[in-house]
């Protein structure tokens, strides 16, 4: 029986490089010149912690992520942003956690796109992927099309394709 795993999976290689690049351009530009900007990557964690003097810098430094990452096909979809944290004197500090694996809430939502659209097919949440299994290759493309479509919180990807 042919299936595919739906997944949430953000490419953490691209991630660090667009950090990376992130970093060299604060300490490249004038405006940031004399300024506790500064960016890092916990791997582990999967988050993306951003320091500065205040929330415009926070800002400008978040927007030079957010390009570095659409210029690596990172999707910002991926970004979940923390709220700002003030950490001592006029500093503040914001994390930023990446997205892995669908949440609970999703892979319902994803499971009730599907059951509604009346393709012949069914869907079970196994962990952070939504496995998807049909009788014909057809109904399956068809229902990847659909998730695309209507899935538009979260940068799904379809793989584990199997005949």
């Amino acid at each position: 029986m042919p299936t595919f795993d739906a997944v949430l999976d953000p490419n953490l290689v691209e991630v660090r490089n667009a950090v990376d690049q992130t970093s060299k351009e604060i300490g490249t530009r004038f405006d940031f010149k004399g300024t506790s900007a500064a960016i890092e990557f916990k791997e582990k964690e999967k988050q993306i912690i951003i320091l500065g003097d205040s929330d415009f810098q926070l800002d400008q430094v978040r927007d030079i992520l957010t390009n570095k990452l659409t210029k690596r096909s990172v999707d910002a979809r991926f970004l979940d942003i923390g709220k700002v944290e003030k950490i001592g004197g006029d500093k503040v500090k914001q994390t930023i956690t990446i997205k892995a694996g669908i949440e609970s809430e999703l892979s319902k939502k994803i499971q009730k796109v599907i059951k509604d659209s009346k393709i012949k097919v069914t869907a079970s949440i196994q962990g952070d992927t939504v496995r998807v299994q049909g009788n014909k290759r057809d109904d399956l493309q068809a229902t990847m099309a659909l998730l695309k479509k209507e899935i538009t919180e979260a940068p799904l990807s379809f793989n584990n394709f199997r005949d």
